[in-house]
This record gives C-alpha cells, structure tokens and sequence, in this order.
C-alpha cells in the first residue's frame, strides 16, 4: 500500500487484504458457530478455540518482527477485529495483542509464549483507571495483567487467578487489586511510560470499534434476511420503509466506522501525534451505534428476536457490553474534547 493511500481517503484494500479477511472469515465460519459461542458464556472464553486461532497466527502477526513477532499493520489487525467481532468470537484477541504491544514497546516482553498466545496478557482498558481496584474484561483468565497504577506501568500476576464476574458483554470479568497481586513488577515509569499505556489504550478503542464493525455487519445481515421472508398484507416486511430504512441506516453505520477505523489505524501506525482523536473518536461513534443497530435488529424480528434462543439476542447484549468493557464511553469523549481544545489553544498561540 503507497505510504499516504488512506491519508488521502482511499479506502480500498489490497489483495492481501483481502486474502486476510478470506481466511479468517473462513476460520470464525468453521470453528466458531452461534453455539460455540453460546457454550462459552459461563467462561467467557473457548480454549480450544484461541489455541487455533494462534495457531493461524493471529497473535504473533500483532507484534513487531524485533520483537519475535510477524510485523501486522494497525490496518491489518482491524481486518482481522472484524471478523472476530462478526462471529461474537469467545477469545481475547484485542486486549492480549494490545497488551503485547505495549509490553514490545516498554522493552520488556520477554516471552515468546506471549507473542504466540500461549500465555495469556491482559491490560486495563479504562481511561480513568489510576490506581486502585478495578474491572479487567480478561481478569479471570489471564497469566499477566498490566495496568497502569500512579505514574507506573506494572505487570501483575496472580497465584490464583480472580473470580469472574458476570457481565452483560459475556467477557471473562474479573475484579483485580493491584495491591493483592502475588507478582508486582514496574515495567516502566514516568510520562515516557504513561504515553506508551495511552497508546495500548487508543489501539484497544479502535480495535473493539472495529470488532463492533462486524458484530453490526453480521446482525444487520441476520435482520434482512429474516425482513426478507416475512410477510405482512401480502409483501416482506422489507419493503415496509419502518424496516427498510433503519436497514439502510445500519449500512451507513458498518461504512463510516469501517473506514475511520481504517484511517485511524494509518494514522497510529504512521504519524500518530497527527490525529490523536481518531481512534477514541471511532470507538465513541460505535459504542452508540452499535447498541442502536443491534436494539434496531432485535425489533425487526419481533418476538423471536428478543428470544434466548435468537442469535439477534446474543449480538444485542456484546453490542453494548464491549463498549462497556473499557468503561464509560463518556470518558473517552471528554478525552476528544480535550485533544481538540488543546490543539486549537496551541493554533491561537501560534
């Protein structure tokens, strides 16, 4: 891809792109069906699922080649967030690849098991996390969680992992004090080491917007096909403008986050003091939309839709509990906020 492509707008992908989403569509097709996911509830995680999943490579893509890794671009890592996303995949991809690049660009990621997934690394999400007690979307089943507590970016282990809470994204929740951690080790300090959490942080943002990407990508699907066959007085319920157009608006929803998360991703991974806002910004946009198309979905199909056994259902809740997982997207606004007032502060000065 030329250097400047997506800088200029042009959301076409190449045919490795391409080839990249073929597989691992194919993959989430054949080993991660509705009921897959429905058996991983009570977990939040299917094992034998992430094993092939970092089989075909998708952790060891994520990190950089210094660091024993294959070397993905952000673009690429939001290809494959959407597919995971569109099969509601039971597996912790986007926080353990985040966490790992974080942990490549402290220096201290000191384990290949970590680059290929066999060891599992967690990170706290939350923008307003200090310190303290908090809630880890993959608490209870990781090997290392890194946080940031003060002005330190820590890495904790724990001799018996944290209880998991039940939560409406089905994730594999946990509370986890720092102070109670068997392990506690500062992997860095300082404002050098805080920016490099804030990154992990924004990368996170944009992946899971990218995953909410596919997850309204697919319930959309699983809508019209269902307002297809459905008829009233004669003719689909598709052709009915209450149903047509909130279809058309989920459209308008899959390709505006589709392609600013592809254009934040070019800016992180190029010139990422260019447009800091991007990446919070497409997860704000999501968090919203997401849960709308999904509510939208879920009434398209009546009383089926509402049913436990409607895939409509499981999409509904992760629409809104993934968002969820990194706090209270309001925070994350306020973050925009102050990006952009700082820039315009610093053009007046200028």
């Amino acid at each position: 891809m030329d250097r400047f492509e997506l800088r200029r707008l042009d959301y076409s992908l190449t045919e490795d792109h391409k080839d990249l989403i073929a597989a691992y569509r194919q993959f989430f097709d054949t080993h991660c069906s509705i009921e897959t996911v429905w058996a991983a509830e009570e977990s939040g995680f299917d094992k034998s699922l992430w094993e092939r999943l970092c089989a075909m490579g998708a952790s060891s893509m994520a990190v950089g080649e210094q660091a024993g890794g294959d070397g993905a671009t952000l673009v690429d890592l939001t290809l494959v967030a959407e597919e995971a996303g569109r099969a509601l995949a039971p597996v912790p991809w986007i926080d353990h690849v985040c966490a790992a690049r974080l942990l490549a660009r402290l220096g201290t990621l000191d384990s290949v098991d970590i680059v290929e997934g066999k060891s599992l690394v967690a990170l706290d999400p939350q923008e307003d996390a200090v310190t303290g007690q908090r809630l880890i979307p993959t608490g209870s089943i990781a090997d290392h969680i890194v946080v940031r507590d003060g002005d330190d970016v820590v890495r904790l282990t724990f001799g018996t992992r944290p209880v998991k809470v039940d939560n409406i994204g089905k994730l594999p929740m946990a509370w986890v004090d720092p102070g109670a951690a068997d392990s506690r080790t500062v992997l860095a300090s300082g404002a050098a080491a805080l920016a490099e959490y804030q990154r992990a942080l924004d990368e996170w943002r944009l992946l899971t917007a990218s995953a909410l990407v596919g997850l309204v990508e697919e319930t959309m699907t699983i809508a019209a096909e269902f307002a297809k066959t459905r008829y009233t007085l004669g003719v689909p319920i598709s052709t009915l403008q209450a149903i047509s157009h909130p279809l058309a608006n989920m459209v308008i929803t899959i390709e505006g986050g589709r392609n600013l998360a592809r254009r934040a991703a070019w800016f992180l991974d190029n010139e990422p003091d260019e447009r800091p806002e991007l990446a919070p910004s497409v997860f704000v946009f999501m968090a919203e939309e997401a849960a709308r198309a999904a509510t939208m979905a879920v009434h398209i199909q009546g009383g089926l839709g509402v049913s436990a056994e409607a895939a409509a259902t499981a999409y509904l809740v992760r629409a809104r509990g993934w968002a969820l997982a990194g706090g209270d997207p309001a925070a994350t606004a306020k973050r925009i906020a102050h990006i952009l007032a700082e820039r315009e502060s610093a053009r007046e000065s200028s």
